[in-house]
């Protein structure tokens, strides 16, 4: 182990301990190469940490990652490389015909969860409505009803004007408790939690979830 640098072993068990694995039990096993028991949808998000991991591995690769390149693994989305490995991801997720573009129906085909309920159909059908207009006036710059890898890393750049504004406006409808259209510094400290854990976009959001 160099110092200043994470491997991906040294990762892996501080990930599965935090969902609960023995941490000790785990690095023993990683140590000695013993397979690790772990349930069918932890192995698939380890499986595409492990891609992101090396993917974050600049040349010359060396399966440590030194401090900017775990930054760029932990928040892809503020490394233009890494970005792009994100977009492949989403788009990898939601392309149904292989063509590596997305129409709207393959957009809005991600669920948000399981409708049991009718509040909970609300919910779902208030989020479909939500992602067309986001389709629709947003992402799909020449509106030509595809949105390709390229219009996706533009939206979804960190620096894009839009999702700054909405992300602004988001964080103000949830503190301004006196609805003033402004931001006291009670209101502030009050949703400083909320504020600290935005992030720009939900399917960011989703890539980011195992941490």
């Amino acid at each position: 182990m160099f110092l200043g640098h994470v491997a991906w072993d040294e990762y892996r068990v501080k990930f599965l301990a935090s969902k609960g694995f023995n941490e000790k039990e785990v690095a023993e096993k990683i140590k000695n190469n013993e397979e690790l028991k772990i349930d069918e949808e932890t192995q698939e998000v380890l499986e595409n940490l492990k891609d992101r991991w090396f993917q974050a591995d600049n040349p010359p690769a060396d399966q440590l990652l030194n401090e900017e390149e775990f930054l760029s693994f932990l928040h892809p989305e503020h490394s233009r490389g890494m970005l792009k490995f994100m977009v492949k991801e989403i788009v990898r997720d939601l392309d149904q015909d292989g063509d590596k573009k997305l129409t709207l129906s393959e957009f809005i085909s991600l669920p948000v969860g399981t409708v049991e309920n009718q509040q909970a159909q609300d919910i779902d059908d208030d989020w479909v409505r939500e992602r067309r207009k986001e389709f629709q006036e947003v992402i799909d710059a020449n509106h030509d009803g595809i949105v390709t890898e390229e219009e996706l890393e533009e939206y979804m750049d960190p620096m894009n004007e839009y999702n700054a504004l909405n992300e602004a406006k988001q964080m103000i409808a949830v503190a301004d408790e006196n609805q003033n259209h402004n931001l006291e510094l009670e209101e502030i400290l009050k949703y400083s939690e909320y504020f600290t854990g935005s992030k720009l976009m939900d399917y960011a959001r989703n890539v980011h979830e195992e941490f």
